[in-house]
């Protein structure tokens, strides 16, 4: 029985929960919590009572109890990290995940911020304390994309990577393209169906898709860049009659990340993409070209977000420690 703390009990970590109850998989949370508060149990929390708790709008636990508590209190084999992205500092996420390694816990996590931040660090701290930091859900959700170029396409050279990262920029364009209608209308629609945040700044800015890069680079491409180094431009700009101009070349807009590690290209942009393109997909799908010297061109395409499409990642990764586990005992 493999078990978990699980940090940050949003969408995601409900998501994760969930599949916990529904699947079972040897796993047992010993430790949870949310912004507000903390459980730690060693026999095992009900997680049943606790999704029933947050759909009250109560906290999961104790107020007395706090994520950091759980980290360095909590016995578990695999701290799970999945509270809110914060760009800039990567904080409570890089304190969490520090403090596991140095416990000589393994980590799995879905936070963007720690691993475009400080992956060398955490890597090196990783392989210090002799555990796993696994982060496949950082990057397009439900796609297995970093496993498959670590592990399926070893022996490879990747000479480029290109594709589709935002699911709201994906649905916003292909709304303006399909409605004719503005940018400004399509991300209402957005956000009425929860495809976009209040602030969608992150998103429809190249942010969120540049910080996907950067982590690509550092953690399969051995580039060791920063956001910084993203040449970035959002999709606020398009306008109907953009799209408009496509449609008559029969061609369509997308935004696209893009990295030529042999030039040292990392860029975010709309682009102007052929409709028969296989990165031209609808609505909130990801797509991701990955060119190799043996194998060729390959794309990627799935739910790149969501509760169950992340927790589905989160899973994996903790299962691909739960048998590297069992083979080395």
């Amino acid at each position: 029985m493999t078990r978990i703390a699980l940090l940050g009990f949003g969408s995601v970590g409900q998501g994760i929960a969930r599949a916990i109850l529904e699947k079972g998989l040897g796993i047992t949370v010993t430790g949870l919590a949310d912004s507000r508060s903390g459980v730690i149990d060693a026999s095992g929390i009900d997680l049943s009572a606790a999704l029933d708790r947050k759909e009250r709008g109560e906290p999961c636990g104790n107020l007395d109890i706090s994520s950091m508590d759980v980290v360095e209190e909590a016995e578990y084999d695999i701290l799970v990290e999945v509270t809110p992205t914060d760009v800039e500092t990567a904080e409570p996420a890089l304190g969490h995940i520090r403090g596991a390694l140095q416990r000589g816990r393994h980590v799995v996590t879905s936070n963007k911020g720690p691993i475009a931040l400080d992956y060398p660090g955490l890597q090196a701290l990783a392989e210090e304390c002799g555990v796993f930091l696994r982060y496949e859900a950082t990057v397009c959700g439900a796609i297995p994309l970093i496993r498959a170029m670590q592990e399926g396409l070893a022996g490879n050279t990747i000479t480029r990577i290109c594709g589709v990262f935002n699911g709201t920029c994906n649905y916003i364009l292909t709304r303006m393209a399909a409605e004719g209608l503005t940018y400004e209308q399509a991300l209402a629609e957005a956000r009425d169906l929860g495809y976009a945040e209040a602030d969608p700044t992150y998103d429809v800015e190249g942010i969120d898709a540049a910080i996907k890069l950067v982590i690509l680079a550092d953690t399969v491409l051995g580039m060791r860049v920063t956001l910084d180094d993203v040449e970035r431009t959002g999709i606020t700009l398009l306008s109907p009659e953009a799209l408009q101009l496509a449609e008559d070349q029969d061609c369509t807009i997308r935004l696209i990340g893009e990295i030529v590690p042999g030039a040292g290209v990392l860029q975010v942009s709309p682009r102007i993409v052929a409709k028969t393109h296989p990165l031209v997909v609808e609505g909130t799908l990801n797509a991701v070209t990955v060119e190799t010297d043996l194998a060729g061109d390959l794309t990627f395409i799935g739910k790149g977000a969501g509760s169950t499409e992340t927790a589905s990642a989160v899973i994996g990764d903790i299962l691909y420690i739960q048998s590297r586990h069992v083979q080395s005992s």
